[in-house]
C-alpha cells in the first residue's frame, strides 16, 4: 500500500462526495483523512489515501473522474501527512510565537509552497486563490508571495495562512514594545505588553503595595481586587496593559514592580497606574505613562483619561511632565484629567493641579471604568 494526496472539485450537491468515495472503495482505496475547502465552484475535497501499490496516478485520477469529480490533482505523499491538519498547524503558530521571523518557513510548511518571497510593496488589493500563486497582506508593512506547482490554492488555504502572517505580525510588535527603562538614579527595569502568565507577579505586586497605593490606584477601597479582574486587566479587549519587573540577584525570578493599563472606551482611552511603594517617586510612573501616551496616540484615540484623588499631587505633576494640554475636570476630591493627544507644548496651559491660573477647568466627573492612578 502507498499513501497519495488527492485533491478534487465536486459538485456541492447532496450524494455527491460519497459518489466519490465510493468510486475509490471500488479501486480499494483507503480514505485516512479529508478536509473540504468550500468554493465559488463547488467543494474542493482533499483525501490522503492508502492505495494498493498496483495503481498509478493515472488510475486514481481515474477513479475520481468516474466519481463524477474534476480538477483532479494527485501526489505521492510521506507517513507524516497522516499527522491531524488543525494539530499540525497549531504546532506552526507554537514556532511563530517563539520566533516570528520564521513567518516564512511556517508559510511554506503549512501550505506545501514551493516558494515563499517577501516583498517591501502592498498586496495589491487580491489573493490571487484559484490560483498556484498567493498574494497576503503583511501588517507590519509589505506582502508575502507563495508559489507553487499545484494544486491551485483554495479561500480555506488562504484564510489559514494569512491568520498566521498576522500572528506572527502580532509577536514582532510585542516584542517591539519590550524595552529596558533606565531611571534618573540608574535602576534597570523591562517594561513589556503583559499577558496572561503575568497573573501571579501581578498579584505579587497588590500584596507588596500599601494599602494608601491600592486605594490611589481603584479609588473604590484598599482591598486586593479578585484575580478575576486582574486576569481582564492584563490583556484588554481594547486597548493596552504594561507591566515594569526587575530580576533578582542570582538569577531569580523577575518580579513585577508597576502595572499600567490603558483602556479604550469610544474615542478616548483611559489610562491607570500601579507603581509598588519601594519605586515610587523614581520616574517610574513617567515612563510609563509616557509608552501609554505613545500608543493612545498610534491607536488613534483623541484623548488620554486618567482619574485621581486632589490629593495626588505626584500624580498630577506626573501628567504635567508629559508637556501636552491637559485640563482638570474636579468634582469634590476626584479629578479627572484629559491629556489632549493631538495638541502638545504652546496649545495651551498644562494643568499641574496647583490652583494656578489655567491649570483646571470644574465641571461634572466622567464615570471611571478602571479606576484611579497612583
Amino acid at each position: 500500500m502507498a499513501l497519495w494526496r488527492v485533491r478534487a472539485t465536486v459538485d456541492d450537491r447532496p450524494g455527491y462526495l460519497s459518489v466519490l468515495t465510493a468510486s475509490l472503495a471500488l479501486r480499494g482505496v483507503n480514505i485516512l483523512t479529508v478536509q473540504v475547502h468550500t468554493t465559488e465552484v463547488g467543494a474542493v475535497d482533499d483525501f490522503l489515501v492508502d492505495a494498493p501499490d498496483t495503481l498509478d496516478e493515472a488510475d486514481l485520477i481515474a477513479a475520481v473522474e468516474r466519481g463524477r469529480g474534476r480538477d483532479c490533482w494527485v501526489a505521492r505523499s510521506e507517513a507524516r501527512g497522516l499527522a491531524d491538519q488543525p494539530t499540525r498547524v497549531l504546532g506552526l503558530a507554537t514556532r511563530l510565537v517563539g520566533d516570528p521571523e520564521l513567518a516564512g518557513e511556517v508559510l511554506r510548511a503549512t501550505l506545501g509552497a514551493d516558494e515563499v518571497t517577501w516583498r517591501p510593496t502592498a498586496a495589491g488589493g487580491h489573493d490571487a486563490v484559484g490560483t498556484t500563486t498567493m498574494l497576503l497582506t503583511d501588517p507590519t508593512g509589505g506582502s508575502y508571495e507563495l508559489r507553487r506547482q499545484a494544486p491551485s490554492f483554495t479561500p480555506a488555504e488562504y484564510a489559514r495562512a494569512q491568520a498566521l502572517v498576522e500572528l506572527a505580525a502580532a509577536v514582532a510588535r510585542r516584542e517591539a514594545d519590550r524595552v529596558v527603562l533606565v531611571l534618573p538614579d540608574g535602576a534597570e527595569l523591562t517594561v513589556r505588553p503583559a499577558t496572561a502568565d503575568d497573573l501571579a507577579g501581578v498579584v505579587d505586586l497588590h500584596e507588596r503595595c500599601s494599602a494608601q497605593s491600592r486605594q490611589r490606584r481603584y479609588l473604590s477601597g484598599a482591598a486586593l481586587p479578585p484575580p478575576a479582574r486582574l486576569r481582564r486587566l492584563l490583556e484588554p479587549a481594547r486597548g493596552l496593559t504594561l507591566v515594569a519587573t526587575t530580576t533578582g540577584s542570582g538569577g531569580a525570578a523577575e518580579s513585577v514592580v508597576a502595572l499600567a493599563n490603558l483602556l479604550g472606551e469610544g474615542d478616548e482611552a483611559e489610562a491607570a497606574l500601579l507603581v509598588r511603594d519601594d519605586w515610587q517617586r523614581r520616574g517610574l510612573g513617567t515612563g510609563l505613562l509616557r509608552r501609554l501616551l505613545a500608543h493612545a496616540e498610534r491607536a488613534g484615540f483623541a484623548a488620554l483619561v486618567l482619574h485621581t484623588q486632589a490629593e495626588n499631587t505626584p500624580m498630577v505633576r506626573t501628567v504635567a511632565r508629559l508637556g501636552r494640554f491637559a485640563p482638570i475636570e474636579r468634582d469634590g476630591s476626584l479629578l479627572t484629567v484629559t491629556v489632549a493627544l493631538s495638541a502638545r507644548v504652546g496649545d495651551g496651559p498644562v494643568a499641574d493641579g496647583t490652583g494656578r491660573p489655567g491649570a483646571a477647568v470644574i465641571g461634572p466627573r466622567r464615570t471611571s471604568t478602571t479606576g484611579g492612578v497612583c
